[in-house]
């Protein structure tokens, strides 16, 4: 029976470390990039669009559709980051521990 206590407490200790890895991430932000930088896009390591900036030089009507694109491509490889980001606290949190389901994101 002390096996189970320990690994109750184990799991506790875990379930509190993900509350604070929630709260990180939250207040984590990546950004991603397009066209060499005219557009870029902020997020929050979970996804969420905190920002985007656009070189006024891309600001022409007659130029929407390729800002347009570039918006969704910056966006695309800020999600990319943030998916990397929490997946490397994760790994750092469990040390490479398989979480059993219902614990991860």
């Amino acid at each position: 029976m002390k096996d189970f206590t320990e690994l109750m407490k184990q799991a506790q200790e875990l379930q509190t470390k993900m509350a604070g890895l929630q709260e990180e991430l939250e207040t984590m932000e990546v950004e991603g990039t397009a066209g060499g930088g005219l557009v870029s896009v902020r997020l929050s390591a979970k996804g969420e669009m905190r920002g985007v900036k656009i070189d006024p030089s891309l600001i022409k009507p007659e130029e929407s559709e390729i800002l347009e694109d570039l918006i969704v491509a910056a966006h695309a490889e800020a999600r990319r980051r943030a998916e990397q980001a929490m997946k490397d606290k994760m790994q750092e949190l469990t040390g490479g521990m398989p979480l059993p389901p219902g614990l991860g994101f």
